[in-house]
C-alpha cells in the first residue's frame, strides 16, 4: 500500500498502513535477530539530508539501509547547494534523478512538504519542528512489545512540552485507537491544527485526545507515560527559562503512583536526568527506553522497504 508514497506525517497514513509498518518492522526485527539476511533494497540508494544533527536518526537510517542491501548518502546542508540558497524544489528534482528515496531532518515542516511536492521518489520525514513520525511509529512498536499486541484502548500520557513529539503522539495514538492525554504548561500546548486533525482521526478508531495542565490528571491510570526534553534543538537559549516553567512537568515516582501498576515509561532520548525525568525512574525503565531506541532501526527499515522496494 505504501509503495512510492511519502511519509511526512502519521496523519497521512491509513489505519491499515500504520498496522502494516508496525507488523513489517516486527518481522524485520525477528529476521535480523535470527541472522537472516533481507536485501530488500539491493541496488537502491537513500539520500539523507541533515539540517539538524542527530545520533539515533543518522545511525539507524544508515545501518538500516545497509542491512536492507542498499546504500545511504549523508548530505549535510554544508554539502548541498541548498545550504547556499538553491531552491528546495530544484534540489528535489535533481536528487530524484540520482536517488531512490530521500530522508530529511530539518526545521520547517513546510520545507519537507515542498521537497516531497517536487521529488519523484519517496520522501521520509525524519523530524521537523512540527512532527517526528518515525519516532512515534517506533514507540508504537515498542508499546506492542511491552504492553501486548493490541494497542486499542490503552492510555498514553505525555508530560512536558507540546512539541513535535506531542504532536506526533496525538496522530499515532489516534490512528491506533489509544487514549492520549497530554499535560503541558499553559501556553505550551500541542499545535492547534494537529490537535483538530487528531481528534477527528481518533473518532474513527475509538481513541481520544485530552489536553490538560495537571500532570496527575494526565497520568491517572496510564498504561504508558512518555516525555521529551524541556528545551529542544534550536531552543538552547531558552533552556534556563524553560527549566523554571516546566519544573512541575517531570516523570517521577510520585507521578507513577497514579498510573497503572504495570505502566511503562518511554523517552525518545537524549534524556536530561533530573529535569523531565528523574534518574531512578529512567534507570528502572532503561530496558524499555533502549528497546525504543533500537526499534528506530527496525521501524525505519520497514518504512524504507515498504516505500522504496520494487
Amino acid at each position: 500500500m505504501l509503495k512510492g508514497k511519502d511519509l511526512l506525517s502519521i496523519h497521512d497514513l491509513s489505519v491499515d498502513e500504520v498496522a502494516e509498518i508496525l507488523d513489517f518492522a516486527g518481522e524485520l526485527k525477528a529476521m535480523q535477530k535470527a541472522g537472516v539476511e533481507h536485501p530488500i533494497l539491493a541496488g537502491k540508494t537513500l539520500g539523507m539530508i541533515f539540517e539538524k544533527s542527530s545520533t539515533r536518526t543518522r545511525v539507524s537510517f544508515e545501518v538500516g539501509m545497509y542491512q536492507l542491501g542498499g546504500q545511504a548518502l549523508f548530505l549535510s546542508s554544508r554539502d548541498l547547494q541548498i545550504g547556499r540558497g538553491e531552491p528546495i524544489k530544484d534540489t528535489a528534482r535533481v536528487l530524484s534523478r540520482y536517488l531512490d528515496g530521500i530522508m530529511i531532518r530539518t526545521f520547517a515542516h513546510s520545507d519537507v512538504e515542498e521537497l516531497a511536492r517536487y521529488a519523484d521518489v519517496p520522501v521520509i520525514n525524519a523530524l521537523t519542528d512540527l512532527l517526528h513520525p518515525c519516532q512515534v511509529l517506533t514507540d508504537l512498536l515498542t508499546i506492542k512489545e511491552h504492553r501486548g499486541q493490541n494497542l486499542k484502548g490503552l492510555k498514553l500520557a505525555y508530560i512536558g512540552d507540546g512539541n513535535n513529539m506531542a504532536n506526533s503522539y496525538m496522530y499515532g495514538c489516534a490512528k491506533a485507537g489509544i487514549h492520549f492525554a497530554a499535560a503541558t504548561p499553559q501556553g505550551y500546548e500541542p499545535d492547534a491544527e494537529v490537535t483538530k486533525n487528531a481528534v477527528a482521526d481518533a473518532k474513527e478508531t475509538g481513541g481520544s485526545i485530552t489536553l490538560v495542565h495537571d500532570v496527575f490528571e494526565a497520568a491517572k491510570d496510564a498504561d504508558v507515560i512518555c516525555t521529551d526534553v524541556w528545551a529542544s534543538m534550536g531552543q538552547e537559549n531558552e533552556r534556563e527559562e524553560r527549566k523554571k516553567i516546566f519544573a512541575g512537568y517531570q516523570i517521577n515516582q510520585a507521578l507513577l503512583e497514579v498510573a497503572d501498576k504495570h505502566a511503562i515509561v518511554m523517552h525518545c532520548l537524549p534524556a536530561h536526568r533530573g529535569e523531565e525525568i528523574t534518574a531512578d525512574v529512567f534507570e528502572a525503565n532503561a530496558q524499555v527506553i533502549f528497546d525504543e531506541a533500537e526499534n528506530r532501526l527496525h521501524t525505519q527499515k520497514a518504512i524504507m522497504a515498504l516505500t522504496m522496494a520494487d
